[in-house]
C-alpha cells in the first residue's frame, strides 16, 4: 500500500516536472519609456530693425573775419569821441586826438573847430575858444594853453560846451553831425561823424578849450 502511494506520487513528480519543462517562461514586459524633453519648434528669427540714419551734423558756423586795423590818417594822428556831459541843458563834450604814427606830434595852444551838419556843410553857429558867453567857467575849456608832444600812442583832448536851448520858436533849431579839425597849423584836417550830435537848438554860440595832454587808454 504504501509502496503504491509512493510510486503515484513519483509518477506525479515527473509529469510534474515535465510539464514544466515544456511550457517556456515568457520574458518580463519592457520598461515604458520615460517622458522626454518637449521638442521645441524651430525659433524664428526676429526682423532686423533698419538701424536709424545719423542726424544731419550742424555746420560749423563760419568763424567773422578779423576786421583790419583802421589805418592810421595822413599826419599820424585821428580823432575819437572822448565822452560827455549834459545837465539842464547845458551839455559839454570832449575829442580826443590820439597819435598813431610812428612819430612825435606837436600840439600847441587851441585846433581850429568847425561844426558839420548830416550833409558836410557848416552849420551857422558862433564857435570860440573858452566858454565863449555859453557858460561861467569851466574846468577843461579856461584851461590855459600850453605847448606839448604827443609820443606814439599818447593822446590829448579838448572839450567844447554848448547849451541845448530853444529862445525864439521861429528860428530853426540846429545840429551838428559831424566836426571838422585842424590838430595844429598845418596839419591835415580830421573829420569826426558824431554819435551824440551837437545839439545846439537856437542859441548860435559855442566854446571850446585848449588840448590837454592825457595817457592812451
Amino acid at each position: 500500500m504504501i509502496a503504491k502511494r509512493w510510486v503515484r506520487a513519483l509518477v506525479g513528480g515527473v509529469i510534474a516536472v515535465g510539464a514544466l519543462a515544456g511550457c517556456e517562461v515568457p520574458p518580463p514586459p519592457e520598461a515604458a519609456p520615460g517622458p522626454t524633453a518637449p521638442v521645441r519648434p524651430p525659433s524664428v528669427p526676429r526682423p532686423v530693425r533698419p538701424s536709424q540714419p545719423e542726424p544731419p551734423a550742424w555746420p560749423e558756423r563760419p568763424t567773422r573775419p578779423a576786421q583790419p586795423a583802421q589805418p592810421c590818417p595822413e599826419g599820424g594822428v585821428r580823432l575819437r569821441e572822448a565822452g560827455g556831459d549834459a545837465a539842464m541843458g547845458l551839455r559839454l563834450a570832449s575829442l580826443a586826438l590820439v597819435n598813431c604814427g610812428t612819430e612825435p606830434f606837436v600840439l600847441e595852444g587851441y585846433p581850429e573847430l568847425r561844426v558839420l551838419d548830416e550833409r558836410g556843410a557848416p552849420v551857422e553857429v558862433s564857435v570860440g575858444t573858452g566858454t565863449n558867453g555859453v557858460t561861467t567857467q569851466v574846468a577843461g575849456v579856461e584851461a590855459a594853453p600850453r605847448k606839448m608832444t604827443l609820443r606814439p600812442g599818447a593822446e590829448a583832448t579838448f572839450s567844447m560846451v554848448w547849451r541845448n536851448t530853444v529862445t525864439d520858436v521861429t528860428v530853426p533849431a540846429v545840429e551838428g553831425r559831424e566836426l571838422e579839425v585842424v590838430p595844429r597849423p598845418g596839419a591835415p584836417r580830421l573829420r569826426l561823424p558824431l554819435t551824440q550830435p551837437v545839439d545846439l537848438g537856437n542859441t548860435g554860440r559855442l566854446g571850446y578849450g585848449p588840448w590837454i595832454e592825457r595817457d592812451a587808454r
